[in-house]
């Protein structure tokens, strides 16, 4: 339902539209999917808090990618900006796959940083192994909650939620947290 009146002109946009909540966050309907309501329910929830998460853990990869110093710079400007597309990918992803179990996936910014866990870093620059440190630290919250979701959808018979967090989301975070803690290992000097 609109608030206002609809221009006689078709070519004129109708701009400033109003309407109603058709579906409310938190709740899923029912799609013809062979799976039962809670399992559903349980999948959107899980699914959500792991989408506000990957949602912040991008917004780290783009910020540490903009603000990345020192020696490393030019390669972890661009690691970080390939692993900052692939957790986009993720987003898309996790989103679609709560609207397909019937649910609203978590999209507005503000809504997403009620739901996560994942701490907000400083306004300013942190120092190299300090950033990468934070998004090591994020992805193994997102993993751990990851695996655990993982494990009970399985539980229920969720196996597209199932196969979504392990081969997406549990793959991805752990091969991106591994090139990141390569950046941070204390390697010897070698003397000739």
């Amino acid at each position: 339902m609109t608030s206002s009146p609809r221009p006689t002109s078709s070519s004129q946009p109708w701009s400033h539209q109003k309407g109603e909540v058709i579906q409310e966050f938190g709740t899923v309907k029912q799609f013809p999917l062979g799976l039962s309501y809670e399992a559903r329910m349980y999948s959107c929830q899980r699914l959500n808090k792991v989408l506000a998460d990957t949602q912040i853990l991008y917004g780290l990869y783009k910020k540490h990618h903009w603000l990345m110093r020192g020696a490393t710079f030019y390669q972890l400007h661009l690691v970080l900006d390939k692993h900052a597309g692939e957790q986009l990918e993720l987003v898309d992803t996790i989103a679609e796959r709560v609207q397909s179990l019937g649910g609203v996936a978590v999209g507005d910014p503000r809504h997403v940083a009620e739901i996560t866990s994942i701490p907000r870093p400083p306004d300013g620059v942190e120092e190299v192994p300090a950033m990468l440190s934070r998004l090591l630290e994020a992805h193994e919250s997102i993993l751990i909650d990851a695996h655990d979701a993982a494990a009970r959808t399985a539980e229920l018979g969720d196996d597209g939620t199932n196969d979504l967090l392990v081969s997406q989301v549990i793959r991805t975070g752990e091969l991106q947290a591994w090139f990141l803690a390569e950046h941070l290992v204390d390697t010897p000097l070698v003397r000739a």
